[in-house]
């Protein structure tokens, strides 16, 4: 029994390992809301609007499965290889648990062994159904390092409303190898007609009830592997106990032990998807929660992306990534490699070049990037004459000037104001390189600042028009603090306007 056990295990384990091959997807697209139920719309919603982190979870189809496969029942009587066969349905909750509700039925039996021959055990049948319910947990569905798993390997725990049909080999009145039918004691064990079977699980002498009805746990484990996207296979083991110590399920309980009897069951499944694949997705322990996170990170179509801020530490438009210069001062124009511009490829860049075109003919160049090259010999006898004229100008040395006298409130040049004017433009013309300021005074006042302005350009326009003195040579200034009678002459060789505009011409003088 062991060899054959051994070799259905072995069969099965290559069957899988070639259906293992079957390819995965990433499941679903987030952004199909056809699979999403009503509701749960507004969830998703929020979702596909950035306003909540999380979707929502897809509707996803049912497993419909059939199993096949050797059973035996665990109790005192040394048992056989018998036959298991059920049908299944199952719901994932989550992509880790999931629910599933069952039918099994199992025909098994048993042989005694020397010793139980002795002690008066004959073989027995065992005929089960069980209505179970199973609460199932995936062990392998979530990963980081892959996609949607091709193998779901699994754990489950529940419950089991049991129905049992024992029968035992040899009893009074049957014929030789025949079978009776136990209904809660063999003919001369000492058993109580309200015992444990009658009191708790209805197979009692007195209405004499085939069927033993009890409650059972169910535990066990499994792995399926994914044929396609509607098929899987699998290899299951599962256990069924009963509870309140029902040890009958052999027809004989050992008087040394409370051990109750139980079935193992090791089944090959077959499971099939059913639901409307335009509407559901498969069954969610088939698909890896960490699909949408690991898609998003590496091609992000749904995250809010902050814009990027590269840094330029000298703020001169090139990123310090590509910035081969990335401390150029401020203000300093770059090149598209951030590096500082030399227009002339002299070796002084632009922000401290003070002759930006030096001809190559007059490198090297000194650090304010000025050329060597000998000065034209038109540009020096310029640059020599102006020099000339400029230190003419610092050396003028024209003597004290006459100050003119005004009288009362007139404006206008007396007979000796013009004989003092005289005497000054001689000077002036003997002098050629002076210039002379004109000063008057009068700051009072609004009046005596237009009356100072009239005496000054009185004097000038005499100057300028009776004694033939160049007008740029005459520096116009009024309304000084001073004597407002007076109106000063003093040589210079600054440079200033020679006339300006009266500040307050409705003021005018009438004399």
């Amino acid at each position: 029994m062991a060899s054959k056990k051994l070799l259905f295990l072995v069969a099965l384990f290559v069957f899988a390992q070639f259906a293992a091959s079957a390819q995965t997807n990433w499941g679903w697209d987030w952004k199909d809301t056809s699979k999403i139920a009503v509701k749960d719309l507004p969830q998703h919603n929020e979702f596909m609007n950035n306003q909540y982190p999380y979707p929502a979870k897809p509707r996803s189809q049912w497993e419909l499965g059939f199993n096949l496969g050797p059973t035996w029942l665990v109790g005192d009587i040394k048992g056989k290889t018998g036959l298991g066969y059920g049908v299944s349905l199952r719901k994932a909750l989550g992509h880790v648990l999931s629910f599933r509700g069952s039918l099994t039925g199992a025909s098994t039996s048993g042989t005694p062994n020397a010793y139980g021959v002795a002690v008066g055990q004959t073989a027995y049948k065992n005929s089960m159904w069980a209505l179970g319910f199973d609460l199932i947990a995936s062990l392998n569905t979530p990963s980081y390092y892959r996609g949607n798993p091709k193998t779901n390997l699994y754990v489950l725990a529940g419950y089991s409303f049991l129905g049992s049909k024992a029968q035992y080999q040899g009893a009074p009145g049957n014929q030789p190898g025949g079978y009776n039918i136990f209904y809660g004691q063999r003919p001369g064990q000492a058993y109580t007609q309200d015992g444990l079977i009658s009191t708790a699980f209805g197979a009692t002498v007195n209405n004499r009830k085939s069927w033993a009805l009890m409650h059972a746990a169910n535990i066990g484990l499994g792995a399926a592997f994914k044929v396609s996207e509607k098929v899987n296979i699998g290899i299951e083991q599962k256990f069924i106990f009963t509870l309140k110590g029902y040890d009958y399920l052999d027809t004989w309980k050992d008087v040394r032990n409370e051990n109750n009897d139980y079935f193992s069951m090791t089944t090959a499944r077959v499971n099939i998807n059913i639901g409307d694949n335009s509407k559901k997705v498969q069954p969610l322990y088939w698909i890896n929660p960490n699909n949408f996170i690991y898609s998003e990170l590496n091609a992000p179509q749904h995250m809010k992306m902050p814009k990027v801020v590269l840094p330029d530490a000298d703020k001169d438009g090139v990123t310090d990534q590509f910035d081969m210069e990335p401390n150029t001062p401020a203000g300093a124009p770059v090149d598209s490699h951030g590096v500082s511009k030399d227009t002339d490829g002299d070796g002084v860049p632009d922000y401290r070049d003070k002759e930006l075109l030096t001809s190559q003919k007059c490198f090297p160049v000194n650090n304010d990037g000025i050329g060597t090259c000998p000065e034209n010999a038109c540009c020096k006898e310029i640059r020599e004459m102006v020099s000339s004229m400029q230190a003419q100008k610092a050396s003028c040395s024209i003597g004290a000037l006459p100050s003119v006298q005004f009288k009362g409130t007139t404006t206008k040049l007396s007979k000796d104001a013009m004989v003092v004017l005289g005497a000054a433009a001689a000077q002036l013309k003997a002098n050629p390189t002076c210039n002379v300021k004109v000063i008057g005074y009068g700051a009072t006042s609004k009046a005596a600042q237009q009356q100072s302005w009239e005496r000054v350009n009185a004097v000038i326009k005499y100057l300028v028009e009776k004694q033939g003195i160049a007008e740029s040579r005459l520096l116009f200034v009024y309304a000084q603090e001073g004597k407002a009678g007076s109106v000063d002459l003093q040589g210079t060789t600054e440079e200033g306007p020679n006339s300006v505009p009266a500040p307050h011409p409705n003021l005018k003088s009438r004399n």
